[in-house]
């Protein structure tokens, strides 16, 4: 006998609960960007150990959100709405007790874990108990302003705690609002759930899982260890047989996490590469501020703050004139004009002084690719989703979502690697032909040995390394303004990409897309979520 739909009864309180779980969510991955000048003062990571922070959180996000989705179908979604809240608080409060890098490393996974249940979990819940389009439509775009509010929120959390407390406080801060989340969803939501022809795509969830955390091991760790060091080598050939054996999986599974045959058809290739890139160059872009303004200058987190606020704060206050264009100009044109804004921001942000600490000098840089980032995040799943066969427009959302949250986690780790390498080898050579003493050439080169271009730049003035931190902020200053290439290189070549090899003939009816992706509630997070 089939299993019996159950779509739960909409609801303010389902709302509410739904609305508060992804803004918290989205608070949870945007906070530490603000505070990684104060992670470096106070926990003395080295080398790539900053980068963790950041993946630590999106890990998890990226490799296991349509797994959630599929298990709030088959044994309710207020568990995991409830469950994913109480999920992240823990790994907060793990946070904000750390002695050391390692154990922040630890709560940003578990607080990963919990965001990762409430992505997909809070918009289905809303899209199941929605009985009309037109509720459905206005539940999904509160649902977005709650998204959009939280990475509004969370600079400004980073920025008053850090500057005015602790950033202890703020992670303490997110764990009351993950209590009051959890408490919300247990005492309003009501619970849906749709297990016909769902089921766990195990095999595909364990081999992308492995293959992605090695991957990004191998990035992260290549301007550390050596990129011809065993254990930097062995993990890109563990990435690339288990991202074998993930094709594999997908193309046995019955319930696939990633519908490969959706690659088929060369415009949702296209679309899906863009996606990647495009969503790279944008958190790539985030990361290399935030180290430019904490750990290389050493700027207060207000300071740090503002800037966030140019890149995350625009989108908000632009939803409603995207939401309009997207009903009058074709998805690919909105998306290439965000890209190219994006790019325009970031080669501008190249061209800045490393000893240029004035905040009006990244209005205009931080501006253009957070204005590129409003149009571009309103229009990457439409484009994708209207590549595809319209029968698959459901599975396309999901899948554009895996993508997206890829490109993501993709940013702070391919960065961060470009940027030390460069920064590193820069300095090494600077040190090396420099009119320092002897003793402390000798010991700038120990501090650069054991942790890298970002310890050198963080010594105090007066110690005998210390006469080196000038070499390291202008080394560090080409590295991270290389980062900003990378990044404008890479929204460049796909908005050419977009305007090139997606022709309007393949655009089809966003309205029908869209609704077929809401329906279909492992996807529906995909549909709208930045």
């Amino acid at each position: 006998m089939p299993a019996r739909r159950i779509t739960g009864r909409f609801t303010a309180g389902t709302l509410i609960a739904g609305c508060l779980a992804v803004c918290l969510a989205q608070i949870g991955i945007a906070l530490p960007a603000t505070l990684n000048g104060l992670f470096q003062e106070h926990l003395h990571p080295v080398g790539s150990q900053l980068t963790w922070i950041s993946d630590a959180f999106l890990l998890p996000v990226t490799v296991l959100e349509l797994t959630f989705g599929v298990l709030g179908d088959l044994f309710g979604r207020k568990r995991l709405l409830v469950g994913g809240a109480v999920l992240l608080g823990i790994g907060e409060t793990v946070a904000a007790l750390s002695a050391g890098v390692h154990q922040l490393w630890a709560g940003q996974a578990l607080a990963g874990l919990g965001a990762a249940a409430l992505f997909p979990t809070s918009l289905a819940m809303i899209a199941a108990g929605s009985t009309t389009a037109a509720s459905r439509t206005r539940a999904i775009a509160l649902w977005a302003s709650s998204l959009s509010a939280g990475g509004f929120l969370a600079p400004l959390l980073g920025g008053v705690t850090g500057n005015y407390g602790s950033w202890r406080w703020a992670f303490v801060v997110v764990t009351a609002v993950a209590a009051v989340s959890a408490l919300t969803s247990l005492l309003l939501a009501h619970d849906s759930r749709a297990p016909e022809g769902r089921s766990l795509d195990i095999g595909g969830q364990i081999t992308i899982g492995v293959g992605a955390f090695a991957l990004l091991y191998g990035v992260i760790q290549g301007p550390m260890d050596g990129w011809s060091s065993v254990p930097v080598v062995t993990a890109f050939l563990i990435a690339a047989v288990f991202l074998g054996l993930f094709v594999v999986a997908e193309l046995r599974a019955r319930s696939p996490l990633l519908r490969l045959d959706l690659f088929a058809d060369r415009a949702f290739a296209v679309a899906s590469a863009v996606t990647v890139v495009g969503m790279f160059a944008f958190l790539g872009t985030a990361y290399a501020a935030s180290i430019r303004l904490g750990p290389i200058q050493h700027q207060s987190p207000l300071r740090t703050a503002f800037a966030f606020l140019l890149l995350n704060g625009i989108t908000p206050f632009l939803t409603p004139l995207t939401t309009r264009l997207l009903t009058r100009v074709a998805p690919r044109l909105l998306l290439a004009g965000g890209l190219t804004l994006m790019a325009a921001g970031d080669f501008a942000a190249a061209s800045l002084r490393v000893t240029d600490r004035a905040l009006p000098s990244l209005i205009l840089p931080l501006g253009l690719v957070g204005v590129g980032f409003a149009f571009t995040v309103s229009s990457v799943t439409a484009t994708a989703v209207n590549a595809a066969p319209a029968h698959l427009a459901g599975m396309a959302s999901a899948s554009t979502n895996l993508l997206r949250d890829f490109g993501f986690t993709l940013g702070p780790a391919v960065i961060g690697a470009v940027a030390l390498s460069r920064a590193a080898s820069r300095l090494d050579g600077a040190i090396g032909t420099s009119d320092l003493a002897p003793g402390a050439r000798a010991a700038a080169g120990e501090v650069l040995a054991e942790g890298g271009p970002l310890a050198l730049n963080s010594v105090p003035p007066g110690s005998p390394p210390g006469a080196a931190t000038p070499y390291a902020l202008e080394a560090l200053g080409h590295g991270y303004a290389i980062g900003f290439v990378v990044c404008g290189a890479a929204a460049a070549l796909s908005a050419l990409l977009v305007l090139v090899a997606l022709r309007p003939a393949r655009e089809k009816g966003r309205e029908k897309g869209t609704d077929t992706a809401v329906r279909d509630a492992d996807g529906s997070a995909a549909a709208v979520s930045p």
